[in-house]
């Protein structure tokens, strides 16, 4: 037995897995992008994406970290010492995401509850009161992190895993049933040709490198989540099949956000939006106005709730195993001392919303906005580059194919284009992510304007 823990089984590992990349992303960003960028053909993109970038990134991580058994740093490290900043970047770029994702959790949490006892305040003036007032936000947020960390503090199968087989089940349960509903309103059909109204006029350069982007973000890769929760795996989980049922899951899961949004949305002459105004102003209107809203509107905050708590666990468990591993803290202690320096973080983010710290610009960013920029925008980008190169070049072919089938134990089907893809296809993608997103080719332009 692992002292570190272990996960019961397989089925215990991909549902956790599964809780991780299933966020707030695929609720409240994908269906607009979808319906935006050519609906079925940006869903069939995506799905390409999925398979060929997801997939590939997944079974990379996945081997990495049970081959080591060990946390992002020493991983890194134990591959080669000059890599070892890279899993430095990992543990940085999850105290930042969740500095800033406890705040949207704590907000998610209030909403729950309002939609519970006071459903008609959740309007775009209560929201706008509520996000840039103080207390309460702190209160809610504060709430949040305690919860993500009891799950943590529990351990690997009577903590994360236990919290994710309860948890993933009804969110897809609550999902589906709000699909239904949202199917079943008037002029539903008009949100559903938004979304798959296949158009591919509008795929361009700039809708492959959103998908790219969707993909790599949604699918908790390149901050060090899979491959410490596979650090925790054993030896007779097949990786390929446990990357593919992660990614499948993820994309089903995006698709029927659309379902259950985009077709109410339309139903009820909103515009739609994308982020905090979509998740927080236009859907508590909608469940205002709708037949049966109340009822849906709680189901529809806890399924977000859900998603955002089980995606929550997994990147404090990043820095917690970071602790336990190098500095030989007790998980308990480890707990205490990483979601502590996430909420300090998570302060400055909340207060960033309002008057208190609302004036702290950078380049036009506020708090809130530039965490999200360097651990979306540069750190992650540069983990999952990393990864490719070390993966790719520097740990030998045979010894990661080794690891990934058990020596031909396991199937790997595609095996002979992965370490291709791995090598080329996947670097060259997160370059395009990374030029995209850090903004360079504006500050090029600008020197030719």
């Amino acid at each position: 037995m692992n002292a570190r823990g272990n996960w019961s089984g397989t089925y215990g590992f991909i549902i956790a897995a599964i809780g991780s990349a299933v966020g707030l992303g695929n609720i409240w960003r994908f269906p607009y992008l979808a319906g935006m960028n050519g609906g079925g053909a940006f869903v069939l993109l995506y799905l390409v994406m999925a398979v060929f970038v997801g997939v590939s990134l997944l079974v990379a991580e996945q081997a990495l970290g049970r081959y080591t058994g060990t946390n992002a740093y020493g991983a890194f490290r134990s591959i080669h010492p000059k890599f070892a900043f890279v899993g430095t970047i990992a543990i940085l770029a999850n105290f930042l995401i969740l500095s800033f994702y406890s705040m949207i959790g704590g907000w998610v949490i209030y909403y729950l509850f309002a939609s519970i006892v006071a459903p008609h305040t959740l309007t775009a003036e209560g929201f706008q009161t509520f996000s840039t007032s103080t207390a309460v936000p702190l209160l809610f947020q504060f709430a949040f992190m305690v919860l993500t960390g009891f799950f943590v503090w529990r351990g690997i199968s009577k903590g994360i895993e236990w919290g994710n087989r309860i948890m993933m089940p009804l969110l897809f349960l609550m999902l589906g049933l709000i699909v239904i509903r949202s199917l079943t309103l008037p002029g539903a059909m008009e949100g559903v040709r938004f979304f798959f109204k296949t158009d591919f006029s509008k795929i361009n350069a700039s809708t492959v490198i959103s998908a790219l982007g969707q993909v790599f973000f949604s699918m908790s890769v390149g901050f060090g989540i899979m491959l410490t929760y596979a650090s925790y795996l054993g030896k007779d989980t097949p990786l390929s099949r446990s990357s593919w049922l992660v990614a499948m899951s993820n994309s089903l899961v995006a698709v029927l956000a659309g379902l259950a949004i985009l077709p109410a949305v339309f139903s009820f002459k909103m515009e739609p939006e994308q982020g905090p105004g979509l998740l927080f102003v236009v859907i508590p209107e909608i469940f205002r106005q709708m037949s049966g809203g109340y009822f849906f509107g709680i189901l529809f905050f806890l399924l977000v709730f859900f998603a955002a708590l089980t995606s929550s666990i997994s990147i404090l468990e990043v820095p917690v195993s970071y602790l336990v591993d190098e500095h030989r803290l007790s998980r308990r202690k480890a707990v205490i001392v990483a979601s502590s320096i996430t909420s300090v973080l998570g302060i400055f983010c909340t207060l960033s919303m309002g008057s208190t710290l609302g004036w702290f610009k950078i380049y036009g960013m506020g708090i809130f906005d530039l965490l999200d920029f360097i651990s979306n925008n540069l750190l992650l980008p540069v983990g999952g580059l990393m990864l490719c190169i070390l993966v790719g070049y520097v740990w030998k072919p045979e010894k990661v194919l080794a690891e990934i089938t058990l020596d031909g134990k396991h199937p790997f089907l595609g095996k002979k284009y992965w370490l291709y893809l791995i090598r080329y296809v996947v670097p060259l993608a997160i370059v395009a992510i990374l030029i995209s997103g850090s903004g360079i080719l504006d500050i090029a332009k600008s020197f030719f304007e």
